[in-house]
């Protein structure tokens, strides 16, 4: 069975990520290597706007749901705001809806599986993982190390 190159896999996200850019082309990008380095920042806020299914297996390190901003939305006004998801998009389009109600925000281009590709930390209800909620196996881009669930 052939298998693909963590370079492969790389080139695949951001060719997914650039077809859904153009549903959101207005929204500023953060990359997963620019995230990490600013990781420590307190005025960082991360959130993951995916389903609790997927938030179950794994979320970046310190990241908050769209539900939990919401509910705080306003103590998060000053804050920067990074958005993900899968691949980028659903986190663009909720990207676009916080900018368009005054918050500073950005999508995590290439989401969760970029993250993998800047050896980012993800993290369960037991602490460290190395696992990734995928839509399907053709969305099997972790990096090597990590292992994508569906």
């Amino acid at each position: 069975m052939f298998k693909k190159s963590d370079e492969a896999k790389h080139e695949q996200i951001k060719k997914k990520y650039a077809q859904s850019k153009t549903h959101f082309p207005e929204v500023p990008d953060i990359s997963a290597q620019e995230l990490n380095v600013r990781m420590e920042d307190e005025n960082l806020v991360i959130v993951d706007v995916r389903t609790p299914e997927e938030q179950a297996i794994s979320k970046i390190k310190g990241a908050i749901t769209a539900d939990e901003f919401e509910a705080k939305a306003d103590q998060y006004r000053d804050k920067s705001i990074v958005c993900y998801c899968t691949i980028g998009h659903r986190s663009g389009l909720y990207t676009q809806q916080l900018m368009s109600r005054g918050f500073k925000a950005e999508n995590l281009q290439g989401a969760i599986l970029a993250w993998t590709h800047a050896s980012g930390k993800l993290e369960d209800s037991s602490g460290e993982t190395t696992k990734v909620h995928i839509f399907s196996k053709a969305y099997s881009l972790t990096a090597e190390g990590y292992d994508p669930v569906w």
